[in-house]
């Protein structure tokens, strides 16, 4: 029986070799679930749901609520136990990535490519951000820092004040590079200096994978 921790790591190479330049974020929670994986790319936003043998469909279907909500794109990952009755589960929309063990290693097939979803919503995505991160693309733009005004305010404006084809990559860019040694420090010196109490200390992802060419 193939575990979630097993496939993991070689998943991570798999889609290396899929989208070349890629980061991702594990364990992320989006609204009232956690994402196993958020894949981020130059241009678009991943969500991507881990079943392997030893998990059942139980909660997929509150899962994809909100995986639909919050990214471009969806894949489901399964085990072979799971991979004839996948298509059932999610929407026409999503991909699916079946994963069987040959010869002592897994191996990763392409069962359903991913298409674009449309009910994904721009103030889900854009919340992904910081705020320091949600400054630097305002610092862009030359457009006034607001710091006196919410997150929310921060992100609606953005969203009404610069065209998404340049905005989005802006978003990708700035998850891309974001360092967890230093964000907290960073929101947390921000609140300071805007006369806001530091939030409680943040817990670091439990792990951040980042490779790919460029």
């Amino acid at each position: 029986m193939i575990y979630d921790k097993d496939i993991r790591e070689p998943l991570f190479d798999f889609l290396e070799e899929k989208f070349g330049k890629i980061r991702i974020l594990e364990e992320k929670v989006i609204g009232m679930v956690r994402a196993d994986l958020i894949m981020i790319t130059p241009d678009r936003l991943y969500g991507i749901e881990i079943k392997s043998d030893a998990d059942s469909y139980v909660r997929l279907k509150k899962q994809v609520e909100y995986y639909d909500r919050y990214f471009d794109r969806n894949y489901l990952v399964v085990g072979s136990s799971h991979g004839i009755h996948a298509k059932e589960h999610i929407p026409e929309t999503w991909g699916i990535v079946t994963v069987e063990e040959t010869d002592g290693k897994l191996d990763f097939y392409l069962l359903r490519e991913a298409g674009d979803n449309p009910g994904v919503k721009p103030e889900n995505k854009i919340s992904m951000l910081w705020r320091p991160e949600l400054n630097n693309i305002m610092a862009k733009h030359m457009f006034p820092a607001y710091k006196q005004k919410s997150k929310l305010f921060v992100q609606n404006y953005l969203l009404e004040n610069v065209p998404s084809d340049e905005l989005w990559p802006e978003v990708m860019e700035e998850l891309f590079e974001r360092d967890y040694n230093t964000i907290a420090q960073r929101i947390d010196e921000f609140r300071k200096q805007n006369g806001h109490r530091p939030k409680m200390k943040r817990k670091r992802p439990r792990k951040v994978w980042k490779k790919g060419k460029g």
